[in-house]
């Protein structure tokens, strides 16, 4: 990819560019816990948006993007682009103006292999590498964090998407043979180990290649169930601003003020952070069981009480866990189609890839996307 990238650039613009990747990402456990001030816990992927960029000494930006095979001019003076990929460039130099930055006139390609519609997060992955190419090429001056959130803000402010801030800080800081746990009130992040094929396993994704229409209103509705819960239990205890401060003990005791349904969202947030927290502390030891063991339960959690899941995907879960070859599986992302996440043994690999791939097409009439992924690094400079 980075060589056909530059030799478009080349074709386009002439020589001199430089090019930089940042990748998709996965989650492994940690899920509808960002919008809750909670911790989530993405990895950085072999899979990434790669750039090639040059300062053109002009007044107008020049972008072509290879997936679209279509080029755009960009005024920075002007309106927003009509065509939205082009729209996360500008949007992505707008906010680094917003921030104080002069962000010189360039010429730039870009595409990637971060496959698209199964939730890895493409469109993080290609705010955090302008991000970071442009912040290097004109020497900006801006941190990661800060990039992360010029990303974030792109989302919001010129793709209409209130994302929260995961998907780019995994595409930032991510590192090979790590998982960031980030702490999504603070913002503090520690690195912790993950490398499954040290530990004789991999991970694979099975996209069901469906997405049902219930995703982005239950979305909402589940935001407000747990703002519902919050309300409840801050009448009576003081400093409680969201689930994250509040306790299992808390909503017990408030129970009877809430609706059941509201108290089961609110439980499964609760238990998500401990089993999130709990999967930190069997990776530090290089228990990849027991680490499997919260990623099923993190499942169990989004199907039975966040109510988040679908038969396609629970389909996939009852396979893996009848599977003593995997040791943990669950669904990735808001749910509703999409994603499962599964780490595998090795050598049960090959099996289990084709077990599922005949089943599901058995049961649902297409096959699955099988994904493998490595956990890799972040954002970088490839020269």
């Amino acid at each position: 990819m980075k060589t056909k990238i530059l030799e478009k650039f080349k074709a386009l613009y002439g020589d001199g560019a430089v090019c930089y990747a940042s990748p998709g990402r996965v989650n492994l456990i940690g899920e509808h816990t960002d919008y809750n001030m909670g911790f989530v816990m993405p990895g950085a992927i072999d899979k990434a948006i790669y750039v090639a960029v040059k300062p053109n000494g002009g007044k107008v930006s020049h972008v072509y993007s290879i997936d679209y095979d279509e080029a755009v001019e960009l005024d920075m003076t002007g309106d927003k682009p009509a065509q939205q990929w082009a729209s996360y460039v500008y949007g992505v130099v707008k906010e680094m103006e917003k921030r104080g930055a002069k962000v010189p006139a360039f010429d730039m390609t870009f595409g990637g292999d971060v496959p698209l519609g199964a939730g890895l997060s493409s469109s993080a992955a290609l705010e955090s590498a302008v991000g970071f190419a442009l912040n290097d090429t004109f020497n900006l001056g801006f941190s990661r964090e800060e990039l992360a959130k010029i990303g974030q803000m792109t989302e919001h402010n010129y793709i209409g998407v209130r994302c929260g801030i995961m998907d780019q800080f995994a595409s930032l800081f991510g590192e090979k043979g790590k998982i960031v746990r980030l702490d999504c009130r603070s913002l503090e992040y520690k690195l912790e180990p993950f490398n499954p094929e040290a530990a004789g396993c991999k991970v694979v994704l099975f996209d069901t290649q469906v997405k049902h229409t219930l995703a982005s209103s239950e979305y909402n509705v589940r935001r407000a169930q747990c703002e519902a819960g919050v309300a409840v239990v801050a009448k009576h205890e003081p400093g409680v601003e969201s689930l994250r401060d509040v306790t299992m003990e808390m909503l017990d005791k408030y129970k009877d003020e809430m609706d059941d349904v509201v108290y089961r969202r609110c439980s499964f947030v609760i238990n998500e952070n401990q089993r999130l927290l709990d999967g930190c502390a069997a990776l530090e030891k290089g228990d990849y069981v027991t680490f499997g063991q919260k990623v099923f339960g993190s499942h169990e959690g989004l199907s039975k009480w966040y109510e988040v899941s679908c038969k396609e995907l629970d389909f996939l879960i009852d396979i893996a866990r009848k599977n003593p070859g995997v040791l943990g599986a669950r669904m990735m992302g808001g749910g509703f189609g999409g994603c499962t996440i599964n780490i595998v043994k090795t050598e049960a690999y090959d099996a289990y890839v084709a077990e599922i791939t005949e089943k599901f097409e058995q049961e649902f009439g297409h096959k699955p996307r099988v994904i493998e992924v490595v956990i890799s690094q972040g954002a970088h400079k490839i020269g």
